[in-house]
């Protein structure tokens, strides 16, 4: 008997084969990842072609007939299309997008979930926003988004579009969609990679173009001072080429001076310093390599060394380049070839010390005629004077005519060298004004009164007129202001033959003009240009019948400008001619006191008799000498005269002089501040009066001889008036008549 035994296996069968259904997508799922992951799209890093990749790839894996990338905008207000796969038209479409203001469900659940897996789509709460204005119109029954992650953050989803009938997603589906997703991140840091990769590419390049091809030499040197790298322009100024400086020491083609290595520490201490600023806070790269190229950079000139053996001035600047934990990797060596500036700059400091040369041996020679010719006219003039008073005995009318002609003869050679000293003075920058608050009515009462005497001589009707309604100040150098309006009035009396001369002052919105006009033989309009250049005379034959040097005019335009001001000219040839000499406003100028006047001194001072008085007279020059002691001698002092410092103590305590007379250049090893010094130490010195005499009239001059100890100071050639001053105020002696004539 068989017995047969039957069982239903339908459900098994159907089982195993659900298995084998579920078993296939799975390996068709890996597979369609595998495929991706070997893809070589990714590393070119075109995101478009990736994106097509993906997308269809994934539709033909999941059976679905659309697949869509979506991301957000930078506002996250909406999410855009950039590439979606149709599987019927197998074509590829972009730019459509969905905004948060119109479905913010779907927008709300795409931040909280991590995927939204749709089986009803027109109906799930999180997606039945889209149904009318887009599943529907696509007949679009079931979605599967999965989300888009980078660097931690939403940037969007990938969309699986399933059309027909509804359908359920599987977990396997789900995790298969996820992976899609991470494949678009994936191409999205690939061509973000890509981007920057070409940017430095690009930025590498730039660099190393501009790096070949500056003209500045550019090395780069490690820590260790060897050369790694150089340009062309680096190697034409040392004279090596780039494999022959690779390795070497950097410092063996610089010429180190004392100090350098002190540089080098302070370099690198700077950069430890902010290193350990920096780890304080927290390692910023960027901002530190900046502030590390702005804070530590040394400069410095020094020769570099030519292959030919020859020394080329470079100016160097070195910085530090900082490696990305922020520790110095490289020296960057910055270095300019400036051996033309150098050479310009010899030549130029040559030009400029031979320049001075020049002016040294300028103001040496014109102190050294100063001196040699203003000598022999101190005795000229002083002996004339002395025959001029009949103190050596009486003179017929011959005589004094003769002895009145050497004197002014000898006035005027003064009057020429005082004029070429203050030119040079004035062209040197030397001269320094004394300004102070000066009453015109004074200078122009002045001004015309000493000029009265030449204008009456040639019949010359000379007037002054001041067109302002009270007396006002000008602010000027007294001495320089009254000489050049003597300037101005000698020449318009020395080229008028006959008429008048005038002196006009008028007050104007920006200063005072002092306008001299005279009726003489004019200036042709073509001849103003060589107006003011020094000896300069504009017609030779004035030469012979006018006396000058033509140093006048230069000299008062050049004090007027001195002041700020300027000296301007109006001439008709053979009508007269008119100089305006204008002088500027000075608001930050203070009034000084009036000083006593040196004869009212001499007027109130009490007589004394001469004869008790002795005088040490210390002077070189013998014809100055004679000329001093015989007049002293003359009006009642005893006199002693040496001519050199060897016995001059000896003298002084011997004598007990009451005034001493001291040449400031003296015969020997000492000077007179050394002689002054020795006198300070004479217990009887606070009862010397010590005057010195010299040639030099600059204030620093006299000041300084004042300050060594001397109780006053005379200008050579010595004027009677100073000199019966001085007598006044140290031996109170006044019993002679006060003059103005020079001795």
């Amino acid at each position: 008997m068989q017995v047969v035994s039957a069982r239903d296996i339908t459900e098994r069968n159907q089982s195993q084969k659900a298995l084998q259904i579920k078993e296939n997508r799975r390996r068709k799922q890996s597979q369609t990842l595998v495929q991706l992951a070997r893809s070589k799209t990714f590393q070119q890093g075109d995101l478009n072609a990736a994106l097509r990749e993906i997308t269809e790839a994934a539709a033909r894996t999941l059976l679905v007939k659309r697949v869509g990338v979506w991301l957000f905008n930078q506002e996250r207000s909406k999410i855009e299309c950039i590439d979606l796969y149709d599987v019927n038209t197998k074509k590829h479409s972009f730019g459509n997008s969905l905004s948060e203001k119109n479905y913010p469900a779907y927008f709300q659940a795409l931040e909280e979930e991590r995927t939204i897996a749709a089986d009803d789509a027109i109906n799930d709460t999180r997606t039945q926003e889209l149904s009318e204005s887009y599943l529907s119109v696509s007949g679009i029954t079931s979605l599967l988004d999965a989300p888009i992650w980078l660097e931690g953050r939403l940037v969007g989803i990938v969309c699986h579009e399933h059309i027909g009938e509804e359908r359920q997603w599987t977990l396997e589906e789900e995790i298969f969609a996820g992976s899609i997703a991470d494949f678009v991140t994936l191409a999205i840091e690939a061509k973000e990679r890509n981007v920057v990769q070409e940017a430095l590419r690009q930025s590498e390049a730039q660099f190393r173009a501009i790096f070949e091809r500056s003209s500045i030499g550019i090395g780069l040197i490690d820590m260790k001072a060897q050369i790694v790298d150089t340009n062309l322009a680096l190697c034409e100024i040392l004279g090596y080429s780039r494999e022959e400086l690779y390795g070497k020491r950097f410092t063996d083609y610089i010429s180190t001076q004392r100090g350098d290595l002190k540089l080098y520490k302070q370099l690198m201490s700077g950069i430890h310093t902010n290193l350990k600023r920096t780890s304080r806070v927290g390692f910023q790269p960027s901002k530190h390599q900046e502030q590390f190229v702005e804070r530590h950079r040394i400069e410095m000139e020094r020769r570099c060394l030519h292959q030919n053996g020859s020394l080329v001035w470079t100016h160097i600047s070195v910085s530090v380049i900082p490696a990305s934990n922020g520790e110095p990797e490289f020296f960057l060596a910055m270095i300019e070839d400036i051996t033309e500036r150098k050479e310009t700059e010899l030549k130029l400091r040559a030009s400029q010390e031979a320049a001075e040369a020049v002016s040294r041996a300028k103001s040496e020679f014109l102190a050294t005629m100063s001196h040699e010719l203003r000598t022999p006219l101190n005795a000229i003039m002083g002996l004339s004077q002395l025959l001029q008073q009949e103190i050596v005995g009486s003179l017929n009318e011959k005589q004094n005519e003769y002895v009145n002609c050497i004197y002014s003869s000898g006035e005027h050679l003064l009057a020429l060298i005082n004029d070429i000293l203050d030119l040079s003075k004035v062209e040197a920058g030397k001269e320094e004004l004394l300004l102070s608050a000066l009453p015109v009515s004074d200078l122009c009462n002045y001004a015309i009164w000493t000029v009265r005497d030449r204008a009456l001589e040639k019949g010359l009707q000379l007037t002054c007129k001041i067109d302002l309604e009270e007396d006002i100040f000008c602010f000027a150098d007294e001495w320089r202001i009254k000489q050049m309006l003597l300037n101005l009035l000698t020449n318009a009396i020395k080229f008028t033959p006959a008429g008048q001369v005038s002196l006009v002052v008028k007050k104007v919105s920006q200063g005072i003009t002092f306008t001299v006009s005279d009726t003489g033989i004019g200036i042709d309009s073509n001849q103003f240009q060589f107006l003011f250049e020094p000896f300069k005379q504009l017609d030779s034959r004035l030469n012979r019948q006018y006396e000058g040097t033509g140093l006048g005019l230069a000299l008062t335009r050049k004090l007027a400008r001195l002041h700020g001001g300027d000296v301007t000219v109006t001439s008709t040839l053979g009508e007269g001619s008119q100089f305006t000499l204008f002088l500027p406003n000075l608001v930050d100028v203070q009034t000084g006191q009036d000083e006593g006047d040196e004869q009212d001194t001499a007027a109130t001072s009490s007589p004394a008799t001469p004869e008790n008085k002795i005088i040490l007279l210390v002077e070189k020059e013998e014809n100055t000498a004679i000329v001093l002691q015989d007049y002293l001698q003359i009006i009642g002092y005893k006199v002693k005269w040496i001519d050199s410092v060897n016995n001059f103590l000896e003298q002084v305590r011997n004598l007990r002089p009451n005034l001493i007379l001291l040449d400031v250049q003296l015969v020997g090893d000492a000077n007179s501040r050394d002689l002054l010094n020795v006198l300070k130490q004479e217990p009887y010195f606070p009862d010397l009066q010590v005057v010195m005499m010299g040639f030099s009239d600059l204030p620093e001059e006299k000041l300084s001889i004042l300050q060594a100890g001397a109780n006053d100071y005379l200008l050579k050639p010595i004027r009677v008036v100073q000199l019966e001053s001085i007598l006044t105020r140290y031996l109170s002696y006044s019993d002679f008549q006060i003059n103005e004539t020079p001795i």
